[in-house]
């Protein structure tokens, strides 16, 4: 029994840490999330105070830029951080889990490519450049990869086991990556339309953005949730799901499914975001210990502040330009994940 193994079974049996404590530490992450919503409302290119947040609710003027900076851009921007960053760090949790591969992340089911495949192909072919189209070009993009991956990883007796996962994932990334670039280097017009897209960012979007993507990533946030069960049994090895009476395959197709969808919509809503799908899942292991279903609450609380508290970085940094949160945590995200890969063990995350 690997170290992995011998942790869950321990950590999710009699001697778990106490759930009085995890549920502690799961509404202090609340709060943290709820004090950074309350900055990223007020924070950015024009300051705003608490009246002048309450007042845009209840006694709206059109005619104040401070109040329509609140309504029309600060709330959608802080929403879709939530919901997006609660989407990706299920996925990541998920992917993790059922590839039991501790450097998964939406990136390894080509999700990313996918998207930016379809977005230039839309493009090209349709001549769109509504970014309500490119939400749906984006998240079909993301869930015709996921299929292709799995559709490859599942050729064989065996079925789709992690090391074919991530092989296929890698395959169908390269592919789809190479005939983007393909194209985008050939049309100016595709370029420009996709750089601004593929760096990932929270600004401009708008409710209308959200209105499209929060049903979709709801749906996926309660499906997800629902999973922790299932990926201790797979977090044990596939014989010993399967003589636990876990049905490994189907379980295997629809946390796919459901990785799909949260991937997908928080792709199309803020385009590729790196490292949070990697690095948080790690982070709430280390707080909550290797039992799924709290990593994925926790993952699902941390992501959101970590995905928030870049966004105001890169507001505040460059007032009044901005840096989008793909470049943030890039910059950020790097350094914290060499640091984790050097202090931490990730073969026993």
């Amino acid at each position: 029994m690997s170290v992995l193994e011998r942790r869950v079974a321990v950590e999710t049996g009699p001697g778990a840490r106490p759930t009085a404590g995890l549920v502690v530490g799961l509404a202090v992450l609340v709060g943290i999330l709820a004090v950074v919503c309350f900055f990223s409302i007020t924070l950015g290119a024009r300051g705003v105070g608490p009246a002048t947040i309450v007042k845009a609710f209840i006694d709206f003027d059109a005619s104040s830029a401070s109040e329509t900076v609140i309504r029309e851009i600060r709330v959608p921007r802080t929403l879709i951080g939530i919901l997006a960053g609660a989407a990706l760090g299920l996925s990541g949790t998920i992917l993790q889990g059922v590839t039991r591969n501790p450097l998964a992340d939406p990136g390894i089911m080509g999700i990313n490519s996918g998207a930016a495949a379809f977005i230039v192909f839309g493009i090209m072919v349709l001549g769109t450049q509504s970014i309500g189209v490119y939400i749906w070009l984006a998240f079909a993009g993301a869930a015709f990869a996921t299929v292709v991956v799995y559709g490859i990883a599942s050729f064989g007796r065996e079925g789709a086991t992690p090391v074919k996962l991530a092989l296929a994932g890698a395959a169908v990334t390269a592919v789809l990556t190479s005939v983007t670039s393909a194209i985008i280097m050939t049309n100016v017009d595709a370029l420009n339309e996709l750089r601004f897209w593929q760096v990932g960012s929270l600004a401009g979007r708008y409710f209308s953005v959200l209105a499209q993507t929060a049903p979709f990533i709801a749906v996926g946030i309660v499906l997800a949730v629902g999973t922790g069960r299932a990926l201790n049994g797979l977090a044990l090895g596939d014989d010993l799901a399967v003589a636990l009476g876990q049905r490994v395959r189907t379980s295997r197709v629809m946390m796919f499914v459901v990785v799909a969808v949260l991937c997908g919509s928080a792709t199309a809503a803020c385009g590729p975001i790196v490292f949070v799908g990697l690095v948080v899942p790690h982070v709430a292991r280390m707080l909550c210990g290797p039992d799924y279903r709290w990593i994925l609450p926790y993952a699902m609380i941390l992501t959101p502040i970590v995905l928030l508290v870049a966004d105001i970085i890169g507001r505040v940094v460059v007032s009044p330009g901005e840096l989008q949160v793909g470049v943030v945590l890039g910059v950020l995200g790097a350094p914290a994940f060499i640091a984790l890969v050097r202090y931490r063990n990730l073969a026993e995350l």
